[in-house]
């Protein structure tokens, strides 16, 4: 019972009130006097406060728009930021597992629980440096970039600074990968069957890079499209000797959202659960200096990943419910306690 209605009950019939001071006579009477005096058409002491508080509850619901549409927000930034991203990708260098195009979604929840990338999951990384071509100056005057600034950081625009990549994740720290010229990759001396290439792409017929060891903390990646994928190859010879720091990965990419027809999910190949794999001493070769860059350079330039906006009509539909069941809520409590003061 909120204080209003703890007022209310004390003037209308309990043993202290205003009355029993102001009034004359013993306090009884001043209290009988006040509860007596009031006309058969006034409402009953403390029902105004009651129909005032009714009044502001019973909002039409455009009042409650702004409300939605501030939650709707705030649960788009939290996914955005704790569970699930959206990205696009931008070229053809995981063709055809990910075509150009295509809107996948990046499981960023596992990693806070202390998750690492594993062998075979499809990732998504931010630039270790010199990966993806510097980003276009941004267009437009201070207030539109601020504009723009504001937008990306809630998910309502892509952020024009992001420089993420999607690759696979071929080795990981303390693994040994021999990529060669007519031979299919080997991590720890084990072949890796890859069903996903794209059909005619050589395992690493275009840039082999001979036999590199992968330093703890560390992942080795490749487009399944290798013939069409700046990867870790082609920055061998780079200060990052094409590795990427583990803490530089945002998530694994789980699932194609859109196009619809394209919808399906990434799971890691059968591959990659060869328990040989596991031993990391069985290779043979081990020497990073005879890691070879040659070859063509790959048919498409390498393209950041575009962020999507955060699913703001997903969020405002979770949001739109939940205000209607708080109202329909909040009506059944007026009622119930309407009911209770009657009885």
């Amino acid at each position: 019972m909120s204080v209003e209605e703890t007022a209310g009950s004390v003037v209308g019939g309990g043993p202290v009130g205003t009355g029993a001071v102001d009034g004359a006579g013993s306090g009884v009477e001043s209290v009988n006097g006040a509860a007596g005096g009031a006309g058969d058409d006034d409402p009953p002491p403390g029902s105004k406060g009651r129909t005032r508080r009714a009044e502001r509850r019973k909002r039409p619901f455009w009042q409650e728009l702004p409300i939605l549409v501030v939650v709707a927000l705030l649960l788009s930034l939290g996914i955005k930021v704790f569970f699930v991203q959206a990205f696009s990708i931008p070229s053809g260098s995981m063709q055809h597992t990910l075509e150009k195009g295509d809107r996948v979604l990046v499981d960023k929840l596992t990693p806070w629980f202390g998750a690492t990338p594993e062998r075979g999951e499809v990732v998504v990384f931010r630039d270790p440096g010199g990966w993806l071509d510097e980003p276009a100056a941004p267009s437009g005057n201070s207030v539109v970039q601020g504009i723009r600034k504001a937008l990306s950081v809630v998910g309502l625009m892509p952020s024009e600074d992001e420089k993420d990549l999607i690759k696979r994740v071929i080795a990981v720290g303390g693994d040994t990968v021999e990529c060669n010229a007519g031979s299919p990759v080997k991590v720890n001396g084990v072949p890796l069957d890859e069903p996903y290439l794209y059909p005619g792409a050589t395992p690493c017929g275009d840039a082999p890079a001979g036999t590199v060891k992968v330093p703890k903390d560390r992942i080795w990646v490749m487009g399944d499209h290798r013939n069409d994928s700046r990867d870790s190859r082609y920055h061998t010879d780079e200060p990052g000797g094409g590795f990427v720091p583990v803490d530089n990965v945002i998530g694994r990419a789980f699932v194609v959202a859109w196009p619809l027809g394209h919808w399906d999910t990434l799971p890691v190949p059968g591959t990659f659960d060869q328990k040989a794999l596991n031993n990391q001493n069985a290779t043979g070769q081990q020497q990073t200096d005879q890691q070879q860059t040659g070859g063509p350079q790959p048919l498409g330039g390498p393209g950041a990943l575009e962020e999507l906006p955060a699913p703001e009509a997903a969020a405002l539909a979770a949001a739109v419910p939940f205000a209607l069941w708080r109202r329909r809520r909040g009506a059944e409590g007026r009622a119930h306690r309407e009911s209770s003061r009657e009885s």
